[in-house]
Protein backbone atom coordinates (compact mmCIF):
# COMPACT_ATOMS: atom_id res chain seq x y z
CA UNK A 1 0.00 0.00 0.00
CA UNK A 2 1.27 3.45 -0.81
CA UNK A 3 1.89 5.71 2.08
CA UNK A 4 -0.36 8.69 2.36
CA UNK A 5 1.37 11.76 1.02
CA UNK A 6 -1.45 14.00 2.17
CA UNK A 7 -0.34 13.61 5.79
CA UNK A 8 1.94 16.43 6.77
CA UNK A 9 4.60 15.13 9.05
CA UNK A 10 5.81 18.61 9.67
CA UNK A 11 2.37 19.71 10.83
CA UNK A 12 2.09 16.79 13.22
CA UNK A 13 5.56 17.38 14.60
CA UNK A 14 4.85 21.06 15.12
CA UNK A 15 1.92 20.22 17.38
CA UNK A 16 4.05 18.01 19.62
CA UNK A 17 3.94 19.00 23.25
CA UNK A 18 4.98 17.38 26.44
CA UNK A 19 3.70 13.78 26.39
CA UNK A 20 3.73 10.88 28.75
CA UNK A 21 5.35 7.59 27.83
CA UNK A 22 4.05 4.16 28.71
CA UNK A 23 6.34 2.31 31.10
CA UNK A 24 6.14 -1.05 32.86
CA UNK A 25 6.91 -2.04 36.43
CA UNK A 26 8.69 -5.29 37.22
CA UNK A 27 5.26 -6.94 37.64
CA UNK A 28 4.19 -5.77 34.20
CA UNK A 29 1.77 -3.10 35.40
CA UNK A 30 1.52 0.06 33.35
CA UNK A 31 2.73 3.20 35.11
CA UNK A 32 3.07 6.82 34.11
CA UNK A 33 6.57 7.88 33.14
CA UNK A 34 7.25 11.52 32.39
CA UNK A 35 8.66 11.91 28.92
CA UNK A 36 10.55 14.69 27.26
CA UNK A 37 9.11 16.10 24.02
CA UNK A 38 11.87 14.39 22.05
CA UNK A 39 11.26 10.94 23.53
CA UNK A 40 9.51 8.22 21.57
CA UNK A 41 6.68 5.97 22.74
CA UNK A 42 6.97 2.32 21.66
CA UNK A 43 3.94 0.06 21.36
CA UNK A 44 3.60 -3.61 20.49
CA UNK A 45 0.71 -4.85 18.34
CA UNK A 46 -0.21 -8.55 18.46
CA UNK A 47 -2.46 -10.04 15.80
CA UNK A 48 -4.57 -13.11 15.14
CA UNK A 49 -3.17 -13.34 11.60
CA UNK A 50 -0.11 -15.09 10.19
CA UNK A 51 2.82 -12.72 9.87
CA UNK A 52 2.47 -10.48 6.79
CA UNK A 53 -0.55 -12.42 5.53
CA UNK A 54 -2.08 -10.58 2.53
CA UNK A 55 -4.95 -8.28 3.38
CA UNK A 56 -5.42 -9.18 7.04
CA UNK A 57 -1.83 -9.30 8.25
CA UNK A 58 -0.74 -6.49 5.95
CA UNK A 59 -3.74 -4.49 7.16
CA UNK A 60 -2.32 -4.67 10.68
CA UNK A 61 1.09 -3.68 9.28
CA UNK A 62 -0.45 -0.71 7.50
CA UNK A 63 -2.16 0.45 10.69
CA UNK A 64 1.11 0.33 12.60
CA UNK A 65 2.99 2.13 9.82
CA UNK A 66 0.33 4.82 9.52
CA UNK A 67 0.35 5.57 13.25
CA UNK A 68 4.14 5.84 13.17
CA UNK A 69 4.03 8.08 10.10
CA UNK A 70 1.22 10.35 11.28
CA UNK A 71 2.97 10.86 14.60
CA UNK A 72 6.24 11.73 12.87
CA UNK A 73 7.81 8.79 14.68
CA UNK A 74 6.73 9.86 18.17
CA UNK A 75 4.56 6.76 18.54
CA UNK A 76 6.15 3.70 16.96
CA UNK A 77 4.19 0.46 16.69
CA UNK A 78 5.84 -2.93 16.09
CA UNK A 79 3.65 -5.75 14.77
CA UNK A 80 3.84 -9.37 15.94
CA UNK A 81 2.01 -12.01 13.92
CA UNK A 82 0.14 -14.93 15.47
CA UNK A 83 2.44 -17.04 17.71
CA UNK A 84 5.34 -14.57 17.51
CA UNK A 85 4.51 -13.10 20.91
CA UNK A 86 1.21 -14.79 21.83
CA UNK A 87 -1.02 -17.40 20.13
CA UNK A 88 -3.70 -16.07 17.78
CA UNK A 89 -6.61 -16.61 20.14
CA UNK A 90 -4.85 -15.01 23.11
CA UNK A 91 -4.63 -11.55 21.56
CA UNK A 92 -7.62 -10.21 23.52
CA UNK A 93 -6.18 -11.21 26.90
CA UNK A 94 -2.67 -10.08 25.98
CA UNK A 95 -3.82 -6.55 25.22
CA UNK A 96 -6.20 -6.52 28.19
CA UNK A 97 -3.42 -7.28 30.65
CA UNK A 98 -0.91 -4.94 28.98
CA UNK A 99 1.44 -7.52 27.46
CA UNK A 100 0.91 -5.54 24.27
CA UNK A 101 -0.59 -2.10 23.84
CA UNK A 102 -2.54 -2.97 20.69
CA UNK A 103 -4.07 -5.96 18.98
CA UNK A 104 -5.65 -6.68 15.61
CA UNK A 105 -8.23 -9.39 15.06
CA UNK A 106 -11.99 -9.91 14.85
CA UNK A 107 -14.51 -9.65 17.69
CA UNK A 108 -16.21 -12.98 16.99
CA UNK A 109 -13.07 -14.73 18.20
CA UNK A 110 -13.95 -13.56 21.72
CA UNK A 111 -17.44 -15.05 21.99
CA UNK A 112 -16.17 -16.89 25.06
CA UNK A 113 -16.04 -13.51 26.79
CA UNK A 114 -19.59 -12.70 25.73
CA UNK A 115 -21.69 -13.93 22.83
CA UNK A 116 -22.71 -10.38 21.91
CA UNK A 117 -19.15 -9.59 20.78
CA UNK A 118 -19.98 -11.41 17.54
CA UNK A 119 -22.34 -8.64 16.48
CA UNK A 120 -19.33 -6.34 16.15
CA UNK A 121 -17.66 -8.61 13.57
CA UNK A 122 -20.25 -10.39 11.43
CA UNK A 123 -23.82 -11.65 11.73
CA UNK A 124 -25.16 -14.24 9.27
CA UNK A 125 -27.50 -12.55 6.79
CA UNK A 126 -26.68 -9.31 8.61
CA UNK A 127 -25.06 -6.01 7.67
CA UNK A 128 -22.71 -5.47 4.74
CA UNK A 129 -19.44 -3.57 5.17
CA UNK A 130 -21.01 -0.25 4.24
CA UNK A 131 -23.92 -0.90 6.58
CA UNK A 132 -21.63 -1.98 9.42
CA UNK A 133 -19.80 1.32 9.20
CA UNK A 134 -23.11 3.15 9.32
CA UNK A 135 -24.19 1.27 12.44
CA UNK A 136 -20.85 1.55 14.22
CA UNK A 137 -20.04 5.17 13.48
CA UNK A 138 -23.49 6.77 13.47
CA UNK A 139 -26.10 4.50 15.04
CA UNK A 140 -24.61 3.60 18.42
CA UNK A 141 -22.80 0.38 17.56
CA UNK A 142 -19.34 1.63 18.52
CA UNK A 143 -20.62 2.95 21.85
CA UNK A 144 -22.07 -0.45 22.74
CA UNK A 145 -18.87 -2.15 21.66
CA UNK A 146 -16.78 0.18 23.83
CA UNK A 147 -19.11 -0.25 26.79
CA UNK A 148 -18.48 -3.99 26.90
CA UNK A 149 -14.73 -3.84 26.24
CA UNK A 150 -14.27 -1.20 28.93
CA UNK A 151 -14.51 -3.82 31.69
CA UNK A 152 -11.43 -5.48 30.20
CA UNK A 153 -9.47 -2.21 30.04
CA UNK A 154 -9.81 -2.21 26.26
CA UNK A 155 -10.87 0.33 23.66
CA UNK A 156 -12.17 -1.16 20.39
CA UNK A 157 -12.02 0.42 16.95
CA UNK A 158 -13.09 -0.77 13.52
CA UNK A 159 -9.83 -1.38 11.63
CA UNK A 160 -10.61 -3.17 8.40
CA UNK A 161 -13.34 -4.95 6.48
CA UNK A 162 -13.21 -7.77 3.96
CA UNK A 163 -16.60 -7.09 2.41
CA UNK A 164 -18.90 -10.01 1.56
CA UNK A 165 -16.94 -13.23 1.89
CA UNK A 166 -17.22 -16.49 -0.02
CA UNK A 167 -19.22 -19.43 1.34
CA UNK A 168 -16.18 -21.65 1.54
CA UNK A 169 -14.24 -24.61 0.13
CA UNK A 170 -15.81 -28.07 0.20
CA UNK A 171 -14.48 -31.52 -0.62
CA UNK A 172 -17.95 -32.65 -1.63
CA UNK A 173 -20.91 -31.08 -3.40
CA UNK A 174 -23.63 -29.39 -1.37
CA UNK A 175 -26.82 -30.24 -3.21
CA UNK A 176 -29.23 -30.34 -0.29
CA UNK A 177 -29.51 -29.89 3.46
CA UNK A 178 -28.64 -33.55 3.87
CA UNK A 179 -25.11 -32.80 2.65
CA UNK A 180 -24.52 -30.62 5.72
CA UNK A 181 -25.15 -33.50 8.12
CA UNK A 182 -21.93 -34.41 9.92
CA UNK A 183 -19.90 -31.92 7.87
CA UNK A 184 -16.79 -30.81 9.79
CA UNK A 185 -16.16 -27.23 8.76
CA UNK A 186 -13.84 -24.51 9.98
CA UNK A 187 -16.27 -21.65 10.55
CA UNK A 188 -16.16 -19.17 13.46
CA UNK A 189 -18.71 -17.02 15.21
CA UNK A 190 -22.45 -17.11 14.77
CA UNK A 191 -22.06 -18.87 11.44
CA UNK A 192 -20.59 -21.83 13.28
CA UNK A 193 -23.62 -22.07 15.56
CA UNK A 194 -25.94 -21.93 12.55
CA UNK A 195 -24.01 -24.75 10.86
CA UNK A 196 -24.26 -26.80 14.05
CA UNK A 197 -28.03 -26.47 14.09
CA UNK A 198 -28.12 -27.47 10.43
CA UNK A 199 -26.39 -30.74 11.40
CA UNK A 200 -22.75 -29.86 10.81
CA UNK A 201 -19.80 -29.66 13.17
CA UNK A 202 -18.15 -26.21 13.41
CA UNK A 203 -14.42 -26.16 14.12
CA UNK A 204 -12.52 -23.09 15.32
CA UNK A 205 -9.03 -22.77 13.85
CA UNK A 206 -6.65 -19.84 13.36
CA UNK A 207 -5.76 -19.08 9.77
CA UNK A 208 -2.33 -20.65 9.91
CA UNK A 209 -3.75 -24.11 10.72
CA UNK A 210 -6.50 -24.33 8.10
CA UNK A 211 -4.58 -25.70 5.10
CA UNK A 212 -3.04 -28.67 6.91
CA UNK A 213 -6.34 -29.49 8.63
CA UNK A 214 -8.19 -29.56 5.32
CA UNK A 215 -5.39 -31.47 3.66
CA UNK A 216 -5.27 -34.13 6.39
CA UNK A 217 -9.03 -34.60 6.48
CA UNK A 218 -9.38 -33.24 10.00
CA UNK A 219 -12.02 -30.96 8.48
CA UNK A 220 -14.19 -31.48 5.39
CA UNK A 221 -14.63 -27.84 4.48
CA UNK A 222 -13.49 -24.37 5.41
CA UNK A 223 -14.44 -20.80 4.96
CA UNK A 224 -11.67 -18.24 5.17
CA UNK A 225 -12.23 -14.92 3.47
CA UNK A 226 -12.51 -14.62 -0.30
CA UNK A 227 -10.58 -15.10 -3.56
CA UNK A 228 -7.67 -12.82 -2.60
CA UNK A 229 -6.81 -14.63 0.64
CA UNK A 230 -8.00 -18.06 -0.47
CA UNK A 231 -5.71 -17.99 -3.51
CA UNK A 232 -2.78 -17.04 -1.27
CA UNK A 233 -3.51 -20.01 1.02
CA UNK A 234 -3.72 -22.39 -1.93
CA UNK A 235 -7.03 -23.99 -0.96
CA UNK A 236 -7.67 -24.80 -4.62
CA UNK A 237 -4.95 -27.46 -4.32
CA UNK A 238 -6.91 -29.54 -1.82
CA UNK A 239 -10.62 -28.69 -2.21
CA UNK A 240 -12.74 -29.11 -5.33
CA UNK A 241 -15.75 -26.87 -4.83
CA UNK A 242 -15.87 -23.13 -4.03
CA UNK A 243 -19.31 -21.99 -2.88
CA UNK A 244 -21.02 -18.60 -2.65
CA UNK A 245 -22.50 -16.42 -1.24
CA UNK A 246 -20.84 -15.88 2.12
CA UNK A 247 -24.12 -15.94 4.05
CA UNK A 248 -22.24 -16.20 7.35
CA UNK A 249 -20.04 -13.11 6.89
CA UNK A 250 -21.65 -10.44 4.71
CA UNK A 251 -19.29 -7.66 5.78
CA UNK A 252 -16.74 -8.72 8.36
CA UNK A 253 -15.40 -5.90 10.49
CA UNK A 254 -11.88 -6.35 11.83
CA UNK A 255 -10.90 -4.67 15.04
CA UNK A 256 -8.07 -2.83 16.68
CA UNK A 257 -7.83 -3.56 20.39
CA UNK A 258 -6.19 -0.78 22.40
CA UNK A 259 -5.08 -1.09 26.00
CA UNK A 260 -7.00 1.58 27.88
CA UNK A 261 -4.20 2.48 30.30
CA UNK A 262 -1.60 2.79 27.56
CA UNK A 263 -3.98 4.96 25.53
CA UNK A 264 -4.64 7.24 28.51
CA UNK A 265 -0.92 7.96 28.80
CA UNK A 266 -0.74 9.40 25.28
CA UNK A 267 -0.95 13.09 24.53
CA UNK A 268 -4.23 14.26 23.01
CA UNK A 269 -2.85 14.53 19.48
CA UNK A 270 -1.42 11.01 19.63
CA UNK A 271 -4.78 9.68 20.82
CA UNK A 272 -6.41 11.34 17.83
CA UNK A 273 -3.80 9.88 15.50
CA UNK A 274 -4.41 6.33 16.77
CA UNK A 275 -8.18 6.53 16.38
CA UNK A 276 -8.13 8.24 13.01
CA UNK A 277 -5.50 5.85 11.66
CA UNK A 278 -7.94 3.03 12.49
CA UNK A 279 -10.61 4.79 10.42
CA UNK A 280 -8.25 5.19 7.47
CA UNK A 281 -7.24 1.52 7.55
CA UNK A 282 -10.87 0.46 7.99
CA UNK A 283 -11.80 2.08 4.69
CA UNK A 284 -8.58 1.26 2.87
CA UNK A 285 -8.76 -2.47 3.54
CA UNK A 286 -12.25 -2.69 2.07
CA UNK A 287 -11.07 -0.85 -1.04
CA UNK A 288 -8.12 -3.22 -1.36
CA UNK A 289 -10.30 -6.32 -1.07
CA UNK A 290 -12.73 -4.93 -3.62
CA UNK A 291 -9.84 -4.55 -6.04
CA UNK A 292 -7.86 -7.71 -5.37
CA UNK A 293 -10.76 -10.17 -5.16
CA UNK A 294 -11.61 -9.43 -8.79
CA UNK A 295 -8.24 -10.51 -10.14
CA UNK A 296 -7.90 -13.43 -7.73
CA UNK A 297 -11.25 -14.91 -8.71
CA UNK A 298 -10.26 -14.76 -12.36
CA UNK A 299 -7.02 -16.59 -11.56
CA UNK A 300 -8.81 -19.29 -9.58
CA UNK A 301 -11.32 -19.93 -12.34
CA UNK A 302 -9.18 -19.54 -15.46
CA UNK A 303 -5.81 -20.87 -14.31
CA UNK A 304 -6.74 -23.34 -11.58
CA UNK A 305 -10.13 -24.42 -12.97
CA UNK A 306 -11.90 -23.98 -9.64
CA UNK A 307 -15.53 -25.12 -9.57
CA UNK A 308 -17.45 -22.04 -8.36
CA UNK A 309 -21.01 -22.85 -7.28
CA UNK A 310 -23.96 -21.15 -5.64
CA UNK A 311 -25.49 -22.80 -2.59
CA UNK A 312 -28.89 -24.33 -3.40
CA UNK A 313 -31.79 -22.02 -2.56
CA UNK A 314 -33.34 -24.44 -0.07
CA UNK A 315 -30.03 -24.63 1.80
CA UNK A 316 -29.76 -20.84 1.96
CA UNK A 317 -33.38 -20.54 3.09
CA UNK A 318 -32.84 -22.95 5.97
CA UNK A 319 -29.59 -21.29 7.00
CA UNK A 320 -31.38 -17.94 6.98
CA UNK A 321 -34.16 -19.31 9.20
CA UNK A 322 -31.70 -20.83 11.65
CA UNK A 323 -29.68 -17.60 11.72
CA UNK A 324 -32.74 -15.69 12.84
CA UNK A 325 -33.28 -18.15 15.68
CA UNK A 326 -29.64 -17.97 16.79
CA UNK A 327 -29.41 -14.19 17.07
CA UNK A 328 -32.81 -13.90 18.78
CA UNK A 329 -31.79 -16.44 21.41
CA UNK A 330 -28.63 -14.50 22.18
CA UNK A 331 -30.76 -11.39 22.71
CA UNK A 332 -32.84 -13.21 25.33
CA UNK A 333 -29.90 -14.25 27.52
CA UNK A 334 -29.02 -10.96 29.21
CA UNK A 335 -29.85 -7.24 29.10
CA UNK A 336 -26.67 -6.19 27.31
CA UNK A 337 -27.17 -8.74 24.53
CA UNK A 338 -30.73 -7.50 24.12
CA UNK A 339 -29.55 -3.90 23.74
CA UNK A 340 -26.98 -4.87 21.13
CA UNK A 341 -29.47 -7.04 19.27
CA UNK A 342 -32.17 -4.37 19.23
CA UNK A 343 -29.74 -1.70 18.02
CA UNK A 344 -28.40 -3.99 15.30
CA UNK A 345 -31.85 -5.24 14.25
CA UNK A 346 -33.32 -1.75 13.99
CA UNK A 347 -30.46 -0.52 11.83
CA UNK A 348 -30.60 -3.65 9.65
CA UNK A 349 -34.27 -3.04 8.92
CA UNK A 350 -33.56 0.56 7.96
CA UNK A 351 -30.65 -0.48 5.75
CA UNK A 352 -32.74 -3.11 3.96
CA UNK A 353 -35.47 -0.57 3.26
CA UNK A 354 -33.07 2.07 1.91
CA UNK A 355 -30.74 -0.24 0.00
CA UNK A 356 -33.72 -1.94 -1.58
CA UNK A 357 -34.29 1.35 -3.34
CA UNK A 358 -30.65 2.25 -3.86
CA UNK A 359 -27.72 -0.22 -3.91
CA UNK A 360 -29.70 -3.40 -4.49
CA UNK A 361 -32.08 -1.82 -6.99
CA UNK A 362 -29.19 -0.35 -8.94
CA UNK A 363 -27.20 -3.61 -9.02
CA UNK A 364 -30.25 -5.57 -10.13
CA UNK A 365 -30.79 -3.06 -12.92
CA UNK A 366 -27.13 -3.07 -13.89
CA UNK A 367 -27.13 -6.85 -14.21
CA UNK A 368 -30.41 -7.10 -16.13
Amino acid sequence: MKRRDFISKAGVAASAGLLTACGKTETGAVESVAAKPTETVHWKMVTTWPKNFPGLGTGANNLAALITEMSAGRLQVKVYGAKELVPAFEVFDAVSRGTAEMGHGAAYYWKGKHEATQFFAAVPFGLTAQEMNGWLYHAGGLELWGEFYDQFDLIPAAAGNTGVQMGGWFNKEINSLADLQGLKMRIPGLGGEVLKRAGGTPVSLPGGEIFTSLQSGAIDATEWVGPYNDLAFGFYKIAKHYYYPGWHEPGTTLEALINKQAFALLSEDLKSIVMNACKVVNQDMLAEYTYRNNAALKTLVEEHKVDVRRFPEDVLAELRRLSGDVVKEIAERDPFSKRVYESYREFREQAIAWHGLSEQAYMNTRSA
